[in-house]
């Protein structure tokens, strides 16, 4: 059988020939994808690769040679074909899944699953230190050169990335955004070093065992007891160590605290995060313990809803003193978690 006959082309004098697909391995089908997309403009996110994997596949594709019009087709035609039986991705190993599950899991499965993903890969130091928490990773964008922090920004996710940035003084993120521009020669191999002296170095200065300073830690403890018992262990920590208890008593918060520390613009946030029946009975014990904090509250709120509330609470004559301050000190748990979530902003207290 001729090569017409094989192939489909007509006999005769001045046929084209058509070669058949050549034999790449799964390597060289995966350089001809990325060689079309990067023709089209389209960034095909290599930067996700580790140094070895991005190595390994600028040598398929310089290996190659000439792709034929029908090796080129039945590439695409296995990719989306691939594409086509892919329902779901799932992330690429703890780090991502971490990153994908953190708004939801709690504080406490999220800290063992960041300190499990960080030990995870000793081959991949980005991988730990994009698994790092972001007040983890600040400081060295504070201290290292500014090449080196746009190297690390870089090889973080971009949300991360940009949260860093925006928290850092503005000429110090001018100079880092510049120096990305400064980055494009830096081979793999530079960026594997850095990472790894990155690691090194924070391994050095392990991560403390509490999130929070002993002083902050004391004065959300004593945030959530009563008015009497508080002032009781302040007392007792003013004569043990009079430094260190004015320091608690700037850290407290307390439902008194409200007006002076809360933006007004935030009261309605603050209020959705209440159950209404312990907005009233906070209201009603506030009335006596801390009528300006009402008033604040009440003033920040919809006309209707100020009036409708002042006048369930002014009914509730029965109302114990436990459930008051228990009522009060929802208010100032909610205020707390959304200033933790920074989806409000507390004004620092006055010295």
């Amino acid at each position: 059988m001729g090569l017409h006959q094989e192939w489909g082309v007509p006999p005769g004098d001045g046929a084209r020939v058509v070669e058949p697909p050549a034999r790449l391995t799964s390597r060289q089908k995966a350089a001809v994808i990325v060689r079309l997309l990067l023709s089209q403009d389209v960034r095909p996110g290599l930067d996700r690769l580790s140094p070895d994997q991005q190595a390994a596949l600028a040598r398929a594709m310089a290996s190659l040679g000439p792709i034929s019009r029908a090796t080129l087709a039945q590439v695409v035609q296995e990719f989306t074909a691939r594409l086509d039986g892919l329902a779901l991705t799932a992330p690429n190993g703890l780090a991502a899944a971490l990153a994908l599950l953190e708004p939801h899991i709690s504080p406490i499965a999220r800290d063992g699953l960041r300190a499990e993903a960080e030990a995870g890969d000793p081959a991949d130091p980005w991988t730990r230190l994009a698994a790092m928490a972001p007040d983890r990773l600040r400081p060295l964008l504070l201290t290292e050169s500014a090449e080196v922090a746009a190297i690390l920004l870089s090889k973080l996710g971009v949300a991360k990335a940009a949260a860093l940035l925006s928290d850092l003084p503005e000429d110090r993120a001018q100079v880092i955004a510049h120096a990305v521009s400064l980055t494009a020669t830096v081979t793999p191999a530079m960026v594997e070093r850095i990472g790894a002296q990155l690691v090194q170095q924070m391994q050095a200065d392990p991560e403390p065992a509490f999130r929070k300073s002993p002083v902050d830690r004391v004065g959300a403890i004593l945030n959530s007891v009563g008015a009497g018992l508080r002032e009781a262990l302040l007392g007792g920590l003013e004569a043990r160590d009079a430094g260190f208890a004015g320091e608690v008593r700037r850290a407290i918060f307390t439902f008194q605290h409200i007006p002076k520390r809360v933006e007004p613009a935030d009261v309605p946030r603050i209020l959705r995060r209440v159950e209404p029946e312990t907005v009233t009975r906070a209201i009603a014990a506030g009335m006596q313990a801390a009528p300006l904090t009402v008033e604040f509250l009440l003033a920040n709120m919809s006309k209707r809803l100020a009036d409708q509330i002042r006048d369930e609470a002014e009914a509730m004559t029965r109302l114990r003193p436990e459930e008051g301050e228990a009522a009060m000190a929802e208010v100032v748990t909610a205020i707390r978690a959304l200033e933790e979530e920074r989806e409000i902003r507390l004004i620092p207290p006055e010295d």
